[in-house]
């Protein structure tokens, strides 16, 4: 442990720190006893290792500075996106923040920028359903279908990450189920991906950003509007196969929606479950499964990718 005083004060604090590293934001946090948030705090991620590694551990100067007192910091966990090896703390071909394909040792970087603290790094997907496993303390286990700019899902059976032997547990967005269907980034055709993320929903309703896309096309198929309800009920129709894959993979007693789109907020949540329910009307074998009923949304307003980095382990 790396011993930070604080502004005088006496009492000593037990603090782990989550940081989310995204393309556009780096969002941390400073967990306390049980997993209470102390503090939070925010940087914009500027582009390549060096000043990606400033800027984390400007961020976890700030939140022990909010945080005051005398703290003793356990470690550091981090949530990135990219090819990432929790066991070394290696990252690569995280495009979007300028990390090329040779392995990047960002564990080991912010760790001797904030002085030798322990460093964990995760997959952002990963860190986020640890996030959600925490703030929603399911009753078994549970997936987190995150529906950005890709389509991958964080696996959370017994409490811990399910990463599988290559770590490519979850990636169902590259189920390839059209061979002459839209190319995929992974180099194949038809994939999940290419019909069910936020990425596709923009190619088939470009409006804005993959955020902005989305609720643009959700308000115009709730005004009545035909083209864009038929986009909808195609890309709901995606979502709700990759709920299912889950479902009978490895049945989760909660599948979370997340990532981008998931700021439309119930609206999604109401039009995959129906899309759910109409899909089982002909099966008494999916009926039986009850996948509408386990779907769930993130609480609005909490750093969870950063909550789940702060919990990652190795």
């Amino acid at each position: 442990m790396t011993v930070l005083t604080g502004l005088g004060l006496t009492q000593v604090a037990t603090v782990r720190i989550g940081l989310d590293i995204g393309g556009t934001k780096i969002d941390g946090v400073a967990l306390g006893a049980g997993n209470q948030v102390l503090a939070t705090g925010r940087r914009l991620t500027p582009a390549g290792v060096e000043n990606v590694v400033t800027t984390a551990s400007e961020v976890v100067a700030g939140l022990l500075e909010e945080i005051g007192a005398p703290s003793l910091l356990d470690g550091i966990g981090i949530g990135v996106p990219g090819l990432v090896d929790p066991a070394d703390g290696t990252v690569r071909s995280a495009v979007n923040l300028g990390f090329g394909p040779e392995p990047v040792d960002l564990a080991g970087l912010v760790s001797v920028a904030v002085g030798g603290v322990p460093v964990v790094v995760e997959n952002d997907v990963n860190a986020a359903a640890l996030g959600a496993y925490s703030l929603l303390a399911p009753d078994g286990d549970l997936a987190l279908l995150s529906l950005g700019t890709g389509l991958a899902a964080g696996l959370v059976v017994g409490g811990e990450l399910l990463r599988g032997s290559r770590s490519a547990a979850g990636e169902i967005g590259h189920l390839a189920l059209d061979p002459a269907g839209h190319l995929c980034n992974c180099g194949q055709r038809g994939c999940l991906e290419t019909v069910a993320s936020g990425s596709a929903l923009q190619r088939d309703w470009p409006h804005g950003d993959e955020g902005r896309s989305a609720d643009h096309l959700f308000a115009a198929a709730a005004a009545g509007d035909r083209a864009a309800g038929a986009v909808l009920a195609r890309w709901a129709g995606g979502v709700a196969l990759a709920v299912r894959t889950l479902a009978l993979t490895f049945d989760p007693a909660v599948i979370v929606l997340a990532g981008g789109v998931a700021g439309v907020g119930q609206p999604l949540l109401d039009a995959v479950a129906t899309t759910l329910r109409d899909q089982a009307r002909g099966s008494v074998f999916l009926r039986g499964l009850a996948l509408d009923e386990r779907l769930r949304l993130l609480p609005a307003g909490r750093p969870v990718a950063a909550i789940g980095a702060a919990a990652a382990q190795p």
